[in-house]
């Protein structure tokens, strides 16, 4: 099965938007650089204590090449790297805040007796 073009996710926005953000830490990261503003790697890689240094390299990568994060290098030893969250990153701020009250909602039914009644 051949992957869809940029074109073809355009014509479709929730693909798009699916395929952007698609995998286990972009709303980690995403939900971090929202609450906490610009942060170095390290930083980063401390708020989110479960993935690995490879991943986190590889999820920024994308994020960046999707225009979503921006990373800002410094020319100095040792090297130092600045992560913030593009315009559009920001725009997800609702999206992060929706799932994060999902999250609080979801949460309250598991601890109810007959969570199953909450979801009719």
């Amino acid at each position: 099965m051949r992957e869809k073009t940029l074109e073809e996710y355009i014509n479709c926005p929730f693909h798009l938007a699916m395929n952007t953000l698609e995998g286990k830490w972009k709303f980690a990261i995403l939900y971090v650089l929202l609450n906490n503003g610009t942060l170095r790697f390290k930083e980063l890689e401390r708020f989110i204590p479960d993935i690995s240094t490879r991943m986190l390299v590889k999820e920024l990568k994308h994020l960046e090449e999707k225009k979503i994060v921006n990373r800002k290098p410094y020319a100095t030893v040792p090297p130092k790297v600045e992560y913030s969250l593009t315009e559009v990153g920001r725009s997800l701020q609702p999206v992060i805040k929706s799932i994060s009250n999902w999250g609080e909602f979801y949460a309250k039914s598991l601890s109810k007796p007959h969570s199953e009644e909450v979801f009719q």
